[in-house]
């Protein structure tokens, strides 16, 4: 049995924003770069698994996740193509990386201490990428300590160079000048890379790059390097406030049905702490979604679901497992479909709207969407 509130993921949508990127990659650039398609916190909540393997359909070679845990569901789900972890490895099994077959990170000392013992043990030699912080200051080596903490790592005998990137921390601000400031500090980096004096000695002669997500490889084409990472884009949204001529379609809807409709009296309040009073004879929707399904408490006075092609108002509070909606005016009845997210008639309501009424970001919308609403994939 599907619970009324439903998330339906289309999956060729997710194939087709893969391949309007690529088109865009490659549209005016000779040597277009590659993609590291971004699956990570299950796929911003459309299902890893399910999309990662669409992804490959598409043509991804490269998938990348947050950790080794994710690396092994998605192994588990059928996922052939290279899998990038990103996050960090200290805390980790590192016995996965050899048994899932999974590209580690290495952005600390520690780790890739870790690593090389524990592919040494496994009688492996396993290819990573480097992270250099170049001003996140969140994981990797400081951009500006590469030559005494580089040479350890470069000469690891089990380990084997295959990417260096970086992330940019304002790469969706305009107006910041830290994004121009990493982009040097990261090509300066890799000339310290290059000319290290244990890299002759390395097992690679040469290795990719890679520093843009969604945001970056949108704004500068001189950050594509050897590949691309998006996330926010595969899923069909730009991150905000940028805007973009690629052609994306949204790649998941969020629908319920009314379960109660309720009449409700001049000066009488509805939901919890009663935040709405009635300033007339108001007629009210009850919507089996709520915070235990990923829908922000802030919705409510601000937010709206669609029901029979309008606009109806979230009104009082978001409960646990509903919410009420204001449908004056509208003929609804139990059993109508109600519209969180996706299309209407000739309305829509999008992640990034809805971020903006509550004042976060999309991609905190998807992540929380709950693990007990059903998607259903087509």
């Amino acid at each position: 049995m599907i619970r009324p509130t439903v998330a339906r993921v289309d999956l060729g949508a997710i194939k087709s924003n893969y391949r309007s990127i690529v088109g865009y990659l490659r549209r005016d650039h000779e040597g277009a770069p590659g993609i590291v398609a971004v699956v990570k916190a299950n796929a911003y909540g459309h299902g890893a698994g399910q999309v990662a393997r669409a992804l490959e359909d598409a043509g991804a070679d490269l998938v990348a996740c947050a950790d080794i845990e994710e690396g092994a569901a998605l192994r588990s789900a059928g996922v052939r193509a290279e899998i990038l972890v990103f996050g960090a490895l200290s805390v980790s099994d590192l016995d996965g990386l050899f048994d899932c077959r999974l590209t580690p990170t290495i952005s600390t000392p520690g780790a890739a201490r870790a690593v090389q013992a524990a592919a040494a043990k496994h009688k492996q030699t396993i290819r990573y990428h480097l992270k250099i912080d170049t001003g996140m200051n969140r994981l990797g080596f400081r951009f500006d300590n590469l030559a005494g903490t580089l040479p350890e790592l470069l000469a690891s005998e089990n380990l084997q160079l295959s990417a260096a990137y970086t992330h940019f921390a304002t790469a969706d601000d305009v107006e910041s000048k830290l994004f121009a400031e990493q982009r040097v500090r990261f090509e300066r980096s890799l000339d310290t890379v290059r000319s290290s004096a244990n890299f002759a000695d390395s097992a690679v002669s040469s290795f990719d790059t890679h520093a843009a997500n969604s945001a970056a490889l949108l704004r500068d084409s001189r950050v594509w390097y050897d590949r691309v990472r998006p996330g926010l884009l595969l899923y069909g949204i730009v991150p905000p406030p940028l805007a973009s001529t690629v052609q994306l379609r949204p790649a998941l809807s969020l629908t319920s049905r009314i379960v109660a409709v309720k009449g409700v009296r001049q000066g009488e309040g509805v939901g919890y702490g009663v935040k709405f009073t009635a300033e007339g004879p108001r007629t009210i929707a009850i919507v089996p979604a709520g915070y235990a399904d990923g829908l922000d408490l802030r919705l409510a006075g601000r937010g709206a679901v669609l029901v029979r092609g309008r606009r109806a108002p979230i009104v009082g509070s978001v409960c646990m497992d509903m919410l009420m909606a204001d449908v004056t005016g509208l003929d609804v009845s139990p059993g109508d479909e109600v519209v969180i997210i996706g299309t209407q008639e000739t309305d829509q309501i999008d992640v990034r709207e809805m971020a903006a009424q509550i004042g976060t970001i999309p991609y905190e919308i998807l992540c929380r969407l709950g693990t007990r609403i059903e998607r259903v994939y087509q």
